[in-house]
């Protein structure tokens, strides 16, 4: 049986007999009559099997920002296959991949121009941990190998990754990374310091100093930290939160690790989110929307004075190698696709979007459980709450998460409520 004589309905079925939702409790997928199946997209729009019509408000995963349906991607992609579809990242590599490295190093922040092709986000974070950890050992610092994160972020779920990230099910899946602690999030709506404003955001970059000095300066290499973190809430922290972190990790020889993964490429209304804050950090990770999800690919990068470390020292490389770092045809994927973000410039376009966007969220303030819409550029946030005097939670068990999720998605809306 061919694809086009499937039905709807068969495919929905093949759908629950065979695809491992990925996180999502198999429970909650019965009790939606299985996953749901798309089969095309445009724009901000997608379509499933049924060809019901939905708004793409999560951008996939926040992931697809040159939008859906860019054939021009798909075409450069089937090109380049035909030329060369593979290469290993050993000690080789292709044109476009070079071409994709050079453009990279061009539209950067800062000096951060060294890049490490990965496949995808946690891979880049992975990667990051390991430069990190093995920069401070060549450097005569083996000792340096704590990792500090912050509570209520996310890097991604493989083992090392998830061991910085809030949700660790450490149940199924402890212990984690040794070596690695968390400190409080900038939160100004919800400080763990009992403060507002930009007040609570330097204190809680007070905090990783002081983590820090109890850990032992001579012991940690890395603070790694979204620049504006979406699985914390999407919190903005003042610019001072960064100064101060990148003063603090200049200051005890600490790497300073910016993941970008969510907030790349745009999203926030600056091509990267550290340019709202004006810092440089020692490491970026960046994925997602560097193809726009056209294909997989990802990638760590440095500055001149981390990649410097390996070109001291005969015999020894990075201990790190992936099937399909830098893979040719990826990289031709996001060479198409950061033509088509400067060509019309979708990130303007993106800040001018977000404004709007946030102007019509807040009207929805006056709700009673509505108590503040925050974010930048297309990287948004509705905070709501049991009780706005109180800043009340819901509590944990509680299953109002994924019944807004699902009315909003039987109303023609794909987003995420957490």
């Amino acid at each position: 049986m061919s694809a086009d004589e499937i039905s709807p309905t068969e495919m929905d079925q093949m759908a629950r007999d065979h695809v491992w939702a990925h996180s999502l409790p198999w429970v909650d997928v019965a009790e939606n009559d299985g996953l749901r199946v798309f089969a095309r997209g445009e724009g901000a729009k997608l379509w499933d099997i049924h060809d019901r019509e939905y708004i793409d408000g999560i951008s996939g995963l926040w992931v697809v920002n040159a939008g859906h349906g860019r054939v021009e991607i798909g075409d450069a992609m089937a090109e380049q296959s035909k030329k060369l579809a593979y290469v290993s990242a050993e000690a080789y590599t292709s044109e476009p991949t070079v071409h994709l490295a050079h453009k990279l190093a061009e539209i950067m922040p800062g000096d951060l121009s060294r890049v490490y092709f990965c496949s995808g986000g946690s891979e880049a974070v992975e990667t990051a941990l390991k430069i990190a950890k093995q920069v401070q050992a060549m450097r005569g610092f083996p000792r340096r190998y704590k990792i500090i994160s912050r509570r209520g972020s996310y890097h991604g779920m493989t083992h090392g990754a998830m061991s910085l990230t809030a949700v660790r099910n450490e149940a199924f899946f402890g212990p984690f990374m040794y070596g690695v602690s968390h400190v409080p999030h900038p939160n100004q709506y919800r400080s763990d310091f009992g403060l507002e404003g930009e007040a609570a955001d330097i204190m809680a970059a007070k905090y990783v100093e002081q983590e820090i000095e109890n850990q032992g300066p001579e012991t940690v290499a890395a603070v790694i930290g979204e620049p504006i973190s979406s699985a914390a809430g999407v919190h903005v922290p003042s610019p001072i939160y960064w100064w101060m972190l990148r003063e603090i990790c200049d200051r005890h020889g600490v790497l300073l690790i910016a993941d970008e993964v969510i907030n790349g490429f745009g999203r926030t209304g600056k091509m990267f989110a550290i340019e709202h804050f004006g810092f440089v950090p020692d490491i970026m990770t960046i994925a997602k929307a560097l193809t726009s999800g056209y294909a997989p690919m990802a990638a760590a990068v440095v500055r001149p004075e981390v990649f410097d470390v390996f070109t001291k020292q005969e015999m020894i490389g990075m201990g790190h190698l992936l099937t399909f770092g830098g893979h040719p045809v990826c990289a031709a994927a996001a060479l198409k696709n950061l033509e088509i973000i400067e060509d019309e410039n979708l990130v303007e376009r993106g800040d001018e979007m977000g404004v709007y966007l946030r102007d019509r969220l807040q009207e929805l303030c006056s709700h009673s459980t509505v108590a503040e819409v925050r974010g930048l550029g297309m990287l948004n946030a509705v905070q709501i709450t049991s009780d706005k005097a109180t800043k009340g939670k819901w509590k944990k068990d509680s299953k109002f998460p994924k019944r807004l999720t699902a009315l909003l998605m039987d109303r023609g809306f794909v987003t995420r409520v957490t």
